[in-house]
């Protein structure tokens, strides 16, 4: 089901409704007690003061001191629970974009931007969830206070319950363009640090061709921008804030001024009009928060936009079956794609098929077969089951796509090739040749690998990624060039090593080195994006001169 950002709030608000409810009571209670407190003075004037009954002035100052225990104790209750559930909002909506980030069929945002949105958007959108126990409370509040008015004078009563929605009203539309500059404002914010997060990450590169000044003015251009859009959202807002304050103002002077002539023409008494002036300064408190929630829902409603364009479906959890138990058995028909037009492979149980192709060929497969996009037309499937019927990590736990340039993670050695999995990981250790890696290090399999593996050569990075791969040991393994970076005796080896360690499971290696085509049971050459031309490595060299020119170039 596809959400928008209206759909994001309700999802998020539904999912911690339970919270939200116990907060609104608990500040339900604290605006009902806050509204009293005028209504109880005004009796004590009335009752104790003016009559100079000692007994009932204490009466009712203990009536006023267990009001003020009453509605402190439950905005404390109230903030508390109600923080815990905008701090769980915010936290499931950061693992929703992270897992739309991770399931993400290609394309979307920078890395940059997807921070900006799992961080500041995900905080905006969780606010309306804190905000809104303190709506239905204003609502009670403003409700309490004028029945108390309408109890003192009819009026004044009618005057604030005809008077609020007009006002409510105003207020709203003086929120609009307030939404549309924070919209903006965090879409450019968003890109800003998308533009700052790849130019970190690429700086190498970036120093190595020169491109350092044209690097620093793409991000200064961008962050002005961001900067600029900033600008125009803190002037909307101030502008937004000061016309609340002033529309208030107005009205609450309305109201003490009919209070004051009432007074003067004794339809009122001396506490009654104490009790009016209080009221009035009271709903200045929940006047106001009808203004702080709009504000908030505005800029959470453009924030939950930009979550549901990460998103792009439900944000609830969905229920995940058991990987199924395949045998193995690839197949892709009619695979258009980026350099691919309507490609056919077959592949059998237990197989082990190389597959030659330019680099956009293989690099278009690879992301296909990972789930990581989505081919034009035609359809890939494994043991009948297609690709697009069950969820990418049901997907992912049969069909293990490898890419040559596989990260590492800061730990161990053993613990990369490990990669949270039980079992001996010496088998995939002895296959990928990373015990003469480990032969290399300090301290074995247990030396410790900086981030993203820079502590280690290109080959050794290559090895240990491999043997990672083949200890998941996947129904289906798809491996891209892992062998680029190896020299040729290790790499003959490691053919050995795959064979054997993937005796009886299909793998498909997308690669163009003779020694692993030669250890395939067979090799399917993709000639022209289209036609496939199969057979032995052997066989190929001698009857396919265009396969014969890439694979020993």
């Amino acid at each position: 089901m596809e959400l928008d950002g209206r759909g994001v709030l309700r999802r998020s608000f539904l999912t911690h409704r339970g919270r939200i409810v116990a907060s609104a009571a608990l500040f339900t209670s604290y605006q009902a007690g806050e509204a009293l407190v005028p209504v109880l003075i005004g009796v004590i004037i009335d009752r104790a003061t003016a009559t100079g009954r000692p007994a009932a002035l204490l009466l009712w100052l203990g009536v006023l001191t267990a009001t003020f225990a009453t509605l402190s104790l439950s905005w404390r209750f109230g903030t508390r629970v109600g923080t815990v559930a905008g701090a769980r909002a915010d936290r499931s909506l950061r693992l929703a974009v992270a897992a739309a980030a991770v399931d993400r069929p290609g394309g979307g945002p920078l890395p940059g931007a997807l921070v900006s949105i799992a961080t500041g958007d995900a905080r905006r959108t969780a606010m309306v969830n804190f905000h809104a126990p303190h709506g239905v409370a204003a609502v009670v509040g403003v409700a309490v206070a004028s029945t108390a008015l309408l109890v003192v004078s009819v009026p004044l009563g009618l005057l604030i319950l005809l008077g609020t929605p007009p006002l409510l009203y105003l207020v709203k539309l003086l929120s609009g363009p307030l939404e549309r500059r924070s919209a903006d404002q965090q879409e450019r914010a968003a890109q800003a640090a998308g533009v700052a997060a790849d130019l970190v990450r690429g700086v190498r590169v970036l120093k190595g061709i020169g491109a350092e000044r044209t690097a620093a003015a793409r991000y200064r251009a961008t962050s002005r921008a961001s900067l600029v859009a900033t600008l125009h959202t803190a002037r909307a807002e101030a502008g937004y804030n000061g016309a609340v304050i002033v529309v208030n103002g107005l009205f609450l002077a309305v109201v003490a001024l009919v209070g004051g002539r009432l007074a003067i023409a004794g339809d009122i008494t001396v506490g009654q009009l104490v009790s009016a002036v209080g009221l009035a300064q009271f709903l200045l408190g929940p006047l106001g928060t009808f203004g702080e929630i709009i504000a908030a829902v505005a800029g959470g409603r453009a924030s939950a936009a930009r979550i549901a364009a990460v998103t792009g479906r439900d944000t609830s959890a969905r229920a995940v079956p058991d990987p199924p138990d395949v045998t193995g058995r690839l197949r892709l028909r009619g695979l258009t794609a980026p350099g691919l037009d309507g490609v056919d492979l077959d592949v059998a149980a237990g197989e082990l098929v190389g597959v030659v192709a330019d680099p956009l060929q293989a690099g278009t497969l690879l992301r296909i077969l990972a789930r990581e996009t989505d081919p034009r037309a035609g359809a890939v499937s494994v043991d009948g089951i297609a690709a697009g019927d069950v969820a990418p990590e049901v997907w992912r736990s049969v069909v293990l796509a490898a890419p040559h340039d596989a990260d590492l993670f800061e730990g161990s050695v053993a613990a990369n090739i490990r990669a949270g999995r039980p079992g001996d990981i010496g088998p995939a250790v002895a296959a990928a040749q990373v015990d003469q890696v480990a032969a290399a290090l300090p301290d074995g399999l247990a030396t410790e690998v900086t981030g993203r593996g820079r502590s280690l050569s290109g080959g050794q990075r290559q090895r240990v990624a491999l043997a990672r791969a083949l200890h998941a040991d996947p129904p289906v393994l798809v491996l891209h060039d892992p062998t680029t970076a190896v020299d040729a005796v290790t790499e003959a080896a490691i053919a050995a090593g795959l064979r054997g360690a993937r005796a009886g499971r299909t793998t498909v290696v997308l690669t163009s080195s003779p020694a692993l085509l030669a250890a395939a049971d067979r090799v399917v050459f993709l000639a022209g994006g289209a036609g496939t031309v199969e057979g032995s490595h052997v066989r190929l060299l001698r009857t396919v001169p265009a396969y014969r020119a890439l694979v020993l170039a």
